[in-house]
């Protein structure tokens, strides 16, 4: 009996899998991805940050510079999320808030 039901059970695994491929874009709907890639951190174009003392004008200034969705000022003994992000620009101060550093993350 279980010999007649094997070509049925593949037929039908084969169905559901080809259901569950994203067939074009997220939304499974017809016509391509349009949805844009996240805009990646390149903190070699805010290098020139360096030496300047930060302030939120600045921040947004590298931050577009750099190509970045979001920037952060990081002071000497700030609390601060440890995830990684690549789309975030960092600027790292010292105590009188001058920037020392900068990178992505």
């Amino acid at each position: 009996m279980t010999r007649k039901l094997m070509p049925g059970a593949v037929a039908a695994l084969a169905l559901l899998a080809g259901c569950a491929a994203n067939p074009s874009g997220p939304s499974g709907g017809a016509g391509p991805d349009t949805s844009a890639p996240p805009q990646a951190c390149n903190a070699d174009k805010a290098e020139s940050a360096v030496g300047k003392k930060v302030s939120p004008e600045l921040v947004e200034e590298y931050r577009k510079q750099s190509g970045s969705e979001t920037a952060r000022a990081l002071r000497p003994n700030d609390v601060m999320t440890l995830e990684y992000n690549p789309q975030r620009l960092n600027l790292r101060t010292d105590d009188q808030d001058i920037v020392i550093s900068v990178n992505c993350g």
